[in-house]
């Protein structure tokens, strides 16, 4: 039966569809619509760009369209690669995955002699169109009409394996993918974003170009108000799936994913810093990173409380993590939250927990450590191993649990794990989620054919060795008790463990449940059942259909909405399982 899980869900923005444009015959149409309103013989128009956008293809849609078209890229005006390089040196470190979070303004990066060299020439050009272009661009002219081009970071990484992009003003050719996201992550998508917080309410279009030579455009107004619809009501990211060296065959078979030459490993269906969302606009869809909901709706999406403690970030991250079939995930373990803020910036770590959505009958998870082992004895055999021609004993010193569906474990930071064969996890985490230290990768190499970083030196550091089997059970395996229930519904707790901010419920019901707001935005799955509906006591948004292994998110702003079995699941008992900040 062909899966019913939606890869493409969307928002529908209503009251906006004649703001919107697609393809470059009819967003130039409108740009020159707009010029011509203002009765110039000469107009600036300004596109400030994400890093990552083809910049190449903005500059030949314009050309076709305007008669007279006079080119200035602004990051003509950017410090040298070279300068910029020696500059950011201290916060990429050595390491391919780590660096530490770069405090940068991007005009930090503009020489203010070049900037006024682009200025004139610019104010030279007596008639026609100048199209000022590039990342900084704002920083050039104020200009007649102002564009913002954005992209979403899964495309940008995409960009970044094809060989097609590379990081922003550097004069390395870097071709390791985990470099090359690590610098965008660690500083340009900072800065990057820093710039788009202050310059995306200033614009008078906001421009899609994820999708090659195929642009979507609408005006600033209609983004905004696309913004403000979306944090009233329930809704989706759009997912996107991942190969890795471990990965299964759950993803492939159960949601009619195309085969790759290497099984699936990841699913990102919950997470917005990574993932994007669709904007409907009448007929035409606009894609934008699922961030700018959080940045510019912040506290009618996250809450007051939330937005007070973690500011405009997402903190709760739901993923899928495939070993049906597959091979164990990493061995490893995850910085305290003292460390991660010394050694990377970060002001929170990366909690977390296994749900099991599904499980073979063998399935396993590696949870803590075993009583009595010795700290240097393990450590010892880790760096063996990792010199080569050993193999790690995880059994010996890693307890191994058996692994059911419906099962849950708790994973506060500092707590050695991983899943093994068999598990198709449903991740419940803290965001900052490229913060793992491999301790043993199982003799294997990556996909790239070279070895997987393996982190020892950061590892021992925030390793809790009192936390061994005893501690484990009692602490981290299985903690349900049932905490409210009603007619066709009961609630239990499942986590996480009191030293994580995320709390997790899970409802069981075969008729409708009450979920009242608490100050915190919601993040949900449909861990049972083929369908649910989700609705409004009030009618304040309009019914929302999820499906099976479905995550979607419900902003602190809805103050309450119930959940139903729907369609085949009618008169059958479904379960959600539903996670928020502790306030």
């Amino acid at each position: 039966m062909p899966s019913r899980y939606n890869k493409e869900p969307h928002i529908e923005i209503r009251g906006r569809a004649d703001e919107a444009w697609e393809g470059y015959d009819a967003i130039t149409a409108e740009l020159a619509s707009a010029i011509g309103l203002q009765g110039k013989r000469k107009a600036v128009v300004v596109v400030e760009c994400y890093p990552g956008v083809r910049q190449e293809e903005i500059i030949a849609g314009c050309r076709r369209a305007f008669g007279s078209l006079t080119v200035v890229r602004a990051e003509e005006a950017a410090l040298p690669p070279e300068e910029v390089d020696r500059i950011v040196e201290r916060y990429m470190t050595e390491d391919r995955v780590f660096g530490y979070m770069a405090p940068f303004r991007v005009e930090e990066f503009y020489d203010r002699e070049r900037i006024e060299g682009l200025r004139a020439q610019s104010d030279a050009v007596t008639e026609g169109v100048v199209l000022v272009i590039g990342f900084g661009a704002s920083l050039i002219v104020r200009g007649d009409l102002v564009l913002y081009a954005d992209l979403a970071r899964w495309e940008i990484q995409q960009r970044f394996r094809s060989g097609e992009l590379g990081n922003w003003r550097t004069g390395r050719k870097e071709t390791d993918i985990l470099r090359l996201y690590k610098r965008g992550f660690f500083f340009e998508w900072r800065m990057a974003d820093r710039l788009k917080k202050q310059q995306l309410g200033l614009i008078d279009y906001y421009l899609d170009t994820n999708a090659k030579d195929s642009p979507t455009m609408v005006t600033r107004d209609a983004l905004f108000d696309g913004l403000a619809q979306a944090a009233t009501r329930p809704f989706r990211l759009v997912p996107y799936f991942d190969p890795g060296v471990w990965g299964g065959v759950w993803l492939e078979e159960h949601i009619d994913l195309p085969k790759r030459e290497h099984p699936y490993a990841w699913g990102f269906d919950g997470v917005p810093e990574e993932n994007s969302l669709y904007f409907r606009y009448g007929p035409i869809r606009v894609e934008l990173p699922a961030i700018n909901l959080v940045f510019f709706r912040s506290i009618d999406l996250l809450g007051e409380k939330v937005y007070a403690r973690f500011g405009a970030e997402f903190p709760i991250r739901f993923d899928f993590l495939d070993t049906i079939g597959g091979q164990p995930l990493s061995l490893q373990v995850h910085p305290t939250t003292e460390y991660i803020r010394e050694q990377f910036g970060m002001t929170y770590t990366q909690d977390e927990s296994y749900y099991i959505l599904e499980a073979s009958p063998d399935a396993r998870v590696y949870l803590g450590l075993r009583d009595g082992i010795s700290p240097d004895g393990m450590m010892a055999d880790l760096r063996k191993a990792q010199q080569g021609g050993y193999s790690f004993p995880a059994e010996t010193y890693v307890n191994e649990f058996p692994a059911e569906k419906h099962d849950h474990f708790l994973i506060p930071a500092g707590t050695v794990h991983c899943s093994a064969a068999g598990c198709m996890v449903l991740e419940i985490s803290a965001t900052p989620y490229i913060f793992t230290f491999k301790l043993w990768d199982w003799d294997r190499l990556g996909l790239d054919g070279k070895p997987r970083p393996v982190h020892l030196d950061h590892g021992e550091k925030v390793i809790r060795w009192d936390r061994t089997t005893a501690w484990t059970e009692e602490q981290l395996v299985n903690r349900i008790e049932k905490v409210a229930e009603g007619q066709g519904w009961h609630e239990e707790r499942t986590g996480l463990h009191e030293l994580e901010f995320i709390e997790t419920r899970r409802h069981w019901f075969t008729e409708p449940v009450l979920h009242e707001k608490n100050g915190s935005v919601h993040m949900l799955n449909l861990i049972e059942g083929e369908e649910a509906t989700v609705e409004s006591p009030d009618g304040s948004f309009e019914p929302f259909v999820i499906r099976y292994a479905e995550t979607f998110i419900v902003p602190a702003s809805v103050a309450s909405y119930t959940i139903r079995p729907s369609g085949p699941s009618e008169g059958k008992t479904v379960g959600t399982i539903k996670a928020y900040v502790r306030t």
